[in-house]
């Protein structure tokens, strides 16, 4: 039974944001509390007060320009007596942060520090707060990275948080909340950048530490199935209000309120496009209910892009000399093409080259060798002016929106700024642009004096995706450009994302760990474990007739949106996971594949050759 004391008590709180039109009021007048041991999961649309909640238990809304203008936030440090955390010194905050309350922040990037390496960012909390030495701490560090499953720990504490995956970065901030074992571990989107056999896992882990700890959590999500696998209770909040709270079930099989019955039908489930050949975009009704879907069929499919044999690797430098000692095989012997007009998607566990490969499609980074070619033009041999005038045809919505919008620029200016260094239209043109864009990506004209600080995280999604577009690219490289936003909203992008597509003939390399989204958006997709392609062919066919042992796997790690069918695995059961590091003289096997079906492939693995 968990005790009737709660740990956490939000009374009546009231946040406020003064910005240039007026005062912003983030949270209006909430309340809820949370015990011992118990998942309180706070879901909503971006935009809905729900981080600004959470940021207040820290006192970190103050930071942000925020103010906590009422309300009181009691909390039981351990001896019975609790504390207004409203009323605390900032000495005394300092002290209850990273110790007595832990907290995984919903961007990695601007979360960890870049000029610090892992392992020093991860030992702080246990030196400053547990007494620990710094050989102790870096021992009790290792074993929370092996907790999250962070693949070559003791490589990983020595390099920077620029030199790991976007899901790589989530799970150092989530070992370094985790550190100090808090009394309450808050949670803002912590498995928003993870693919779902890792965010199985992560979830298990942090459902076992509140089992076996007692540790009270606050769950911040627009993920309506993580939900159903992690709440205790809900509280369900819209524009800064309460709307709706109870058990989990209740919320679920018995929603009160017509806003909570909209965020559970726009919920993605896996299997909604069984036995349909193409993509389809829903068209969603002004009330909010789903008319009827309109397949994307490109009647004479022509290729666009063409991608063989791309090899992309990374140096590890080590000794005194920084010799190169090994390399990251991060794209290894990857081919496929994409039609004009089509989406191709890759998907596969964080770290497994899928972001590699788009930005090595781009000249991000530089590939070893392959070909990369668009609508003709070989992209590998362009000299750099020849590449920019190539990069207006292709452009990329990147992870994480607040690392690639500059927050020393208004809205405005940085969606203009693309075509202006293109010399595009003149200033009214791009006015009127920039106007149709906010208003496709559904966002107030007036957020265009804006700066990226101001907005929240979906938000901002939504401005870097307004940004792409900006140029009419013929080829869009969507790296996790949805995972950021809450369900309704994910629905209006990808439909705005398949909408383009249908009426410009766009095409789209979407990378993604959510596979029920992949499945709804993709004409073509290739499964990624490792730099390599394990698995591809259409959606179609991967989907209802899978091959590959990983491609079966990634499926079945969906969570379910229904609360009595949790897949959260009472005892955790980590395999191990292959490194793609590997000695500078290694020599890489090519892909060999089995044809299921005409274009249906499949990796053969060399030591079973299955």
């Amino acid at each position: 039974m968990l005790d009737q004391n709660p740990l956490v008590s939000i009374q009546n709180l009231r946040v406020e944001f003064p910005t240039h039109d007026g005062v912003v009021v983030g949270v209006k007048d909430i309340s809820f509390d949370i015990k011992p041991g118990e998942c309180v999961c706070v879901v909503g649309e971006s935009g809905s007060g729900k981080s600004v909640s959470s940021l207040s238990l820290m006192r970190l809304v103050e930071f942000g320009g925020g103010d906590i203008a009422k309300g009181r936030l009691m909390f039981d440090p351990g001896n019975g007596a609790p504390i207004d955390l409203a009323q605390q010194s900032t000495p005394a905050m300092r002290d209850i942060r990273g110790n007595q309350i832990g907290m995984i922040f919903q961007e990695p990037m601007t979360a960890l520090n870049p000029v610090f390496t892992v392992g020093d960012q991860l030992t702080e909390g246990l030196i400053a707060h547990r007494g620990l030495d710094k050989k102790a701490a870096r021992a009790r560090a290792l074993e929370i990275l092996k907790q999250v499953r962070i693949p070559e720990p003791e490589r990983r504490m020595d390099q920077y948080p620029h030199e790991l995956s976007g899901g790589m970065r989530q799970r150092v901030v989530i070992a370094i909340a985790m550190a100090c074992e808090p009394r309450l571990l808050i949670c803002d989107e912590p498995t928003t950048a993870l693919d779902v056999t890792i965010q199985a896992e992560i979830l298990a882990l942090i459902d076992r530490l509140k089992r076996e700890k007692q540790i009270a959590v606050l769950f911040i999500t627009h993920d309506m199935a993580v939900v159903a696998q992690m709440a205790d209770r809900v509280v369900v909040m819209y524009r800064g209000d309460k709307v709706e709270e109870g058990p989990v079930e209740q919320i679920f099989e018995e929603p009160r309120e017509d806003y909570t019955k909209m965020l559970l039908a726009a919920v993605p489930r896996l299997g909604e496009m069984t036995g349909k050949p193409a993509p389809e975009r829903l068209r969603l009704m002004r009330d909010g209910s789903v008319g009827a879907p309109e397949p994307i069929i490109v009647a004479d499919p022509k290729p666009l892009l063409k991608v063989e044999n791309l090899i992309t690797r990374f140096a590890v430098k080590g000794g005194l000399l920084r010799r190169t000692v090994a390399n990251v095989h991060a794209v290894e012997d990857v081919s496929f093409t994409i039609n004009a007009g089509e989406t191709m998607s890759l998907v596969g566990e964080s770290g497994c080259g899928k972001s590699t490969c788009g930005r090595s499609i781009l000249r991000l980074v530089d590939p070893q060798s392959g070909h990369v070619s668009l609508d003709g033009t070989d992209v590998l041999a362009l000299s750099q002016s020849g590449l920019r005038k190539a990069r207006r045809d292709m452009q990329m919505i990147f992870q994480d929106p607040f690392a690639s919008l500059d927050p020393h620029m208004k809205l405005y200016d940085q969606v203009a700024e693309p075509m202006q260094n293109y010399g595009i239209g003149n200033r009214g043109e791009r006015q009127d642009r920039i106007a149709q864009l906010f208003d496709r990506v559904e966002l107030p004209r007036s957020f265009m004096r804006r700066y990226p600080h101001e907005m929240s995280g979906g938000q901002r999604q939504r401005i870097a995706i307004a940004r792409a577009l900006a140029l009419n690219p013929k080829l869009i490289v969507a790296d996790e450009a949805v995972s950021a936003l809450d369900v309704s909203v994910q629905a209006q992008v990808l439909n705005l994302l398949m909408e383009l597509q249908q009426d410009m003939g766009i095409s789209m390399l979407f990378i993604s760990h959510d596979m029920a989204v992949v499945e709804r958006v993709s004409h073509h997709v290739g499964v990624m474990y490792l730099g390599r392609i394990v698995e591809i062919g259409t959606r179609q066919q991967v989907f209802e007739n899978p091959q590959h042992s990983y491609t079966r796997q990634l499926m079945s790690a969906v969570p379910v949106a229904d609360p009595r069918q949790r897949k959260i695995s009472k005892d955790l059961n980590f395999r191990p996971i292959p490194s793609p590091i590997h000695p500078v003289d290694h020599v890489a096997r090519p892909s060999v594949y089995r044809q299921v079906a005409p274009g249906h492939r499949v990796l053969i693995d060399p030591v079973t050759h299955s």
